[in-house]
């Protein structure tokens, strides 16, 4: 049980830490769809989908790589991991941003903003800072460092931030009102290049910020380690970009699959901004991402059922949290829905579809312990690439029917392949007992509180009110059932949040 404490107190700082970000980030979501028309929303939209894509790429599996050979019984040095790791990352980062300068003018056409290449130079070196930096990162989640993880992430997220609304709404102001002390660096025609701008300039300074993970040893590139770290990694390369694509090839498409190249934006941008009302969900899952890999590692190092017990109650505690978080934002999706202009009101519906399709990927990353641990990374790829066929198929079927609702479906679609595929094939390589009985109770109790707190309330006529009271009841009794069925008090369900306290 030790295991899952620390997994569950790394989780809970690295939540914080994300959480609260994403919720800041989330604030900028209105300010966006209120300050700029839905058209150009759907730009932004369809520009960070092909940044994540491209991250992906640049990054090529070596976040993985890092913590597998970094635990590796064949090589003793961390810090030699970390310093090839690093080498290959800034050279192939530092060669996309240069050609991605050169060539500014035709990806910038590609990239539905033709005649704006200074947002593809803008983003390309932002991606490039990213990607370099994903390892020092990684670095400081293998020592275990979790604050000073949260503490970086939190300043990144506050430049971010505190630019946007400069941009958006200070320079603006000060256009209109003292226009000579903004006139010799704001033009108000570059519009939501600004939000890009914001982006690298956070990025630049988290890099600055990184320095102390950058100095203080040898730089040394080992090739016979890169060679087998790049032979463990790219199958999750594949992995990853399908993974990536996973998540963000309905809105690359989209406008492809829509003839109509204003009414194609117009849908992406009602899309694009529903799919952000998913973030308490995708928030803890990146959280958790970032807490697992590395218990993965540290507990594959223990014997028998010790290491397994670990993976199976990290699974069902997951899962319990998961669907509490997709069960909050249900109940007062009347109340998070003003986080988005009204304008968007219209693809609400896309949002419990997305959810529990994220839900589906969470427990995929779950279940992705047998084929990294095995070292058999292209099981990953192969997963991966299916669920992307799944994604293609669905998107291509029903997206010229029903629009963006055919994209929440093939995302859910997808990654339930993915999940039931990676299990079934799993349990016969590398069997580990799931609490599978549990797991689909616990689906089950959630589903009912999905209709009683959804479905039968509002019929029941009571207002707003006290069906918000009602739902908090029913969210404090799932936690209860649940503490009841694992046989714990409700002072270890809370124990993350004591533990990142004490820690403080």
């Amino acid at each position: 049980m030790a295991g899952i404490k620390s997994l569950a107190k790394d989780t809970a700082i690295y939540g914080v830490s994300s959480i609260v970000g994403r919720f800041l980030n989330w604030l900028l979501v209105p300010l966006y769809t209120i300050m700029f028309p839905v058209e150009e929303y759907g730009v932004v939209t369809f520009v960070y989908s092909v940044i994540a894509l491209v991250l992906a790429v640049l990054i090529y599996g070596m976040e993985t790589g890092f913590f597998r050979f970094a635990n590796h019984e064949r090589w003793k040095d961390p810090m030699e991991v970390y310093g090839t790791t690093l080498i290959s990352l800034a050279v192939s980062s530092s060669v996309f941003a240069v050609l991605v300068t050169v060539f500014a003018g035709p990806v910038s056409e590609w990239m539905e903003c033709a005649g704006h290449s200074s947002y593809v130079v803008i983003m390309g070196w932002c991606v490039a800072f990213d990607a370099f930096t994903a390892i020092p990162f990684c670095y400081i989640r293998y020592r275990n460092r979790s604050v000073r993880f949260a503490v970086l992430k939190f300043v990144n997220i506050g430049i971010n931030i505190g630019l946007n609304l400069f941009f958006i709404l200070l320079c603006p102001w000060l256009y209109e009102n003292a226009p000579s002390s903004v006139a010799w660096f704001y033009n108000p025609s570059f519009g939501i290049g600004y939000i890009f701008l914001a982006n690298l300039i956070a990025s630049a300074v988290t890099l600055l910020m990184l320095l102390p993970e950058l100095t203080g040893f040898r730089w040394h590139f080992n090739s016979v380690l890169w060679r087998e770290i790049m032979r463990y990694s790219l199958p999750l390369l594949v992995l990853s970009v399908a993974g990536i694509m996973n998540q963000t090839l309905d809105k690359i498409l989209y406008p492809h699959l829509v003839h109509d190249h204003a009414e194609a934006m117009y849908g992406l941008g009602i899309y694009g901004a529903n799919y952000k009302i998913a973030v308490l969900l995708l928030v803890f899952l990146q959280a958790f991402r970032f807490a697992y890999e590395p218990f993965v590692f540290a507990q594959s190092k223990n014997k028998g059922e010790q290491k397994f017990k670990a993976y199976r109650d990290a699974m069902t505690y997951f899962i319990a949290f998961a669907l509490l978080i997709f069960l909050g934002v249900m109940y007062y999706l009347d109340f998070v829905k003003y986080f988005i202009s009204p304008r968007y009101f219209s693809g609400l519906k896309v949002v419990p579809l997305v959810m529990l399709g994220e839900l589906f990927f969470g427990i995929f990353y779950n279940l992705s312990v047998w084929y990294k641990l095995t070292d058999r990374t292209r099981w990953g790829m192969w997963f991966s690439l299916l669920g992307l066929a799944v994604t293609i198929g669905v998107n291509v079927a029903l997206v010229p029917v029903i629009g963006y609702m055919g994209c929440a479906l093939a995302a859910l679609s997808c990654y339930f392949v993915m999940m039931a595929a990676s299990y079934f094939i799993g349990q016969k390589i590398y069997p580990i007992d799931y609490n599978v009985g549990r797991i689909l109770g616990l689906f089950a109790i959630a589903g009912v509180f999905y209709a009683v707190g959804v479905w039968l309330l509002p019929m029941l006529g009571m207002g707003v009110w006290i069906n918000s009271a009602v739902r908090l009841l029913l969210l404090i009794v799932y936690v209860a059932v649940f503490a009841r069925i694992e046989g714990v008090g409700l002072d270890r369900i809370v124990q993350p949040l004591s533990a990142f306290l004490h820690r403080r």
